[in-house]
């Protein structure tokens, strides 16, 4: 979806009418500071002071929030709350998020407003303390909210139906009653996500998870498991034969797929960087479908738009996020998706050149016209700086937990450890200073360092680049007294290659996330950097200059973005693999291990398939095969 179509989605899904009826519940988090801890003088025991406690929609209240967040100026609220002052709560963060609650009703006795407490101390969560657990609907309150539905239905666009748990309005005469009203108003599009209660709501278009998928076809999953590829596109079939409704099947960081009478079109989920909370993010992903729908949009652009809002949640912390037009378009017009996450993580499916190491992930239906190939520096061509993450970790733990570091717990270096570690993995190949505006952002979150020592992504950096240059530095002594050669610091047969693809009126262009001054000095001390003449670029010293894609711009600009497939790019990193699949250029993964320089690295086959690789390669050790797949004569 180009961004002037989903703002035009965006701009659309304003003016329809949603109705949302379900399980209306609170989120409440409850941030406790154990520094005011006292001994209670009836009980004896430790008190729990909440310092912050803070309200949020929840259940079917979190997805009529996320419907007006998008941007739908009409939605209306069927549920039932309790007498209690949670339920005003309820009634008031409703009509706070614009959402009409007339048809909230009060039912006195038999029944408590749904809350989920969730107590926290520091970032973690304590065990959650549940309300309504023991409901019983009654009959007169199920009549009335029917009968409001009825009224409302002859003027909504589209109707929400949400289960979210088994002590709600979802009473076996409440849903003879709902199903009845979907049969009489067959000409309005219901859709349902329901935990319990699925299979029972004809009619209805389905919206669900592949954990559910799977259930729904009697198919067991362990603990943490997850629906094979195959295995979803054959539920996702045999679903839809059941129910003969397009049907969204979502699968959480592997994006969601929809079916309808047009088949199954699998849709990428996003590529995101940071820290993500994934807690809402289906509500969201059904608000997004449903306003789509309700606008008159197709299935496949309601999964789409549904994807984009679910992306934005997932990075908001701490609480059931909601996405703004405004965060959909950031997020949508320029998207990093994630291709082919099963193949990616799973090497058995892997589908090889004939008689090589080449993996083919995308077939070219036509011979390249390879004119220009990028290459990325660092681990595509040069090991100089092999080993930075090994540098870079233990500085941000350093970071983090700044005067804590001699005596942080095993339990809070291993936290700090992990969130370490996936921001490497994630933000690997982007340029330095972006890293470190990430780091900046987790010694916030973490808050062992006080606001005002805290280093902006500058000085971060240069605590990083001394250490990672004296490495360098040694090892480049090391080559001019002969103790190594280019072949030691250098991904094998890289360099021969580079001069193959000169010699033959390749046009040559070198990109890294790396400072430009230290990626020419390198090149040229290794002897390749006449190779790419002038045309080398590197970090720049503004976060927002991406070395990569500016490269990639300017590429474009010099030959026209028509002939963007006469382009290829090498690289090891997702970041130069992405940019350049987005603007419809040929993309060689270098999968390289660069501790051997050669042979494969499995993790970087994953984080490159998932990028947008057209191949995948261990290294340019088969050079006569590659030029030949490449068609370079």
């Amino acid at each position: 979806m180009n961004p002037e179509s989903l703002k035009e989605v965006l701009e659309k899904i304003q003016t329809t009418k949603i109705g949302v009826v379900g399980d209306f519940c609170l989120d409440a988090y409850w941030f406790i500071d154990e520094s005011k801890t006292e001994i209670s003088i009836e009980t004896g025991k430790p008190t729990t002071p909440v310092r912050r406690q803070k309200y949020s929609l929840g259940g079917a209240g979190n997805v009529a929030s996320n419907l007006t967040a998008l941007g739908v100026r009409d939605v209306r609220a069927f549920g039932v709350i309790g007498n209690d002052p949670f339920g005003t709560e309820m009634i008031a963060l409703l009509n706070s998020n614009g959402i009409d609650s007339r048809n909230v009703l009060t039912q006195e006795n038999d029944w408590s407003t749904h809350v989920y407490i969730k107590p926290h101390i520091g970032d973690e969560e304590q065990s959650r303390i549940d309300f309504g657990n023991f409901n019983i609907l009654s009959d007169e309150t199920a009549e009335r909210l029917i009968a409001n539905l009825r009224v409302e239905l002859h003027e909504v666009d589209l109707v929400i139906i949400n289960q979210q748990v088994a002590s709600g309005i979802h009473t076996p005469w409440f849903r003879q009653k709902l199903k009845e009203v979907i049969r009489q108003f067959s000409e309005k599009i219901f859709i349902t996500d329901s935990r319990e209660f699925t299979d029972e709501y004809g009619g209805a278009y389905r919206k669900m998870n592949d954990r559910e998928a799977a259930r729904l076809c009697s198919v067991h999953l362990a603990s943490g498991e997850s629906l094979s590829y195959t295995e979803l596109i054959n539920a996702a079939e045999r679903l839809y034969d059941r129910y003969m409704k397009p049907l969204f099947i979502t699968r959480g960081d592997r994006g969601s797929i929809v079916t309808d009478d047009k088949g199954i079109l699998e849709i990428e989920s996003m590529m995101i960087t940071g820290r993500t909370d994934t807690v809402g993010a289906g509500d969201s992903y059904l608000a997004g479908v449903a306003s789509a729908l309700a606008a008159g949009f197709n299935p496949g652009t309601a999964g789409r738009l549904g994807n984009f809002a679910a992306g934005v949640t997932v990075q908001k912390l701490f609480q059931t996020g909601t996405a703004s037009p405004e965060e959909v378009i950031a997020i949508g017009s320029d998207a990093d998706y994630v291709y082919h996450p099963d193949l990616a993580e799973d090497i058995r499916q892997a589908k090889y050149h004939p008689d090589s190491e080449i993996e083919i992930i995308t077939t070219w239906h036509k011979p390249p016209e390879i004119k220009h190939a990028i290459f990325d520096n660092d681990g595509t061509i040069s090991t100089f700086r092999q080993g930075w993450e090994y540098i870079m970790a233990p500085m941000m733990v350093r970071a983090i937990l700044g005067d804590r570091y001699d005596d942080a717990g095993e339990t809070t270096l291993k936290k700090v450890r992990s969130a370490v570690d996936d921001l490497i993995d994630k933000t690997t190949g982007i340029q330095t200073l972006r890293q470190m505006l990430h780091l900046g952002e987790l010694v916030r979150e973490f808050g062992f360092v006080a606001e005002g020592d805290i280093l902006d992504a500058h000085g971060y950096k240069e605590i990083y680049n001394e250490d990672l240059i004296a490495m360098v530095r040694r090892r480049e002594a090391k080559l001019r007294r002969g103790e190594i050669s280019t072949d030691d610091l250098s991904i094998k047969n890289a360099i021969p290659f580079l001069k193959v693809l000169y010699e033959k009126g390749i046009r040559l262009w070198l990109t890294s996330g790396t400072d430009t001054a230290d990626v020419r000095h390198e090149a040229e001390v290794l002897g390749y950097a006449y190779l790419f003449e002038e045309r080398i670029f590197g970090a720049t010293g503004d976060i927002d200059a991406e070395a990569k894609k500016m490269v990639l711009d300017s590429i474009l600009d010099s030959i026209g973005k028509d002939d963007a497939a006469s382009i290829i790019t090498f690289g090891d990193g997702p970041v130069e693999i992405r940019e350049t699949h987005k603007r419809g250029g040929l993309t060689a993964g270098v999968a390289s291990n660069e501790l051997r320089r050669y042979g494969l690295n499995p993790s970087k086959r994953t984080r490159l398939i998932k990028a947008g690789a057209d191949i995948v390669i261990p290294d340019f050790a088969q050079p006569e095969i590659l030029l030949g797949l490449l068609n370079i004569r």
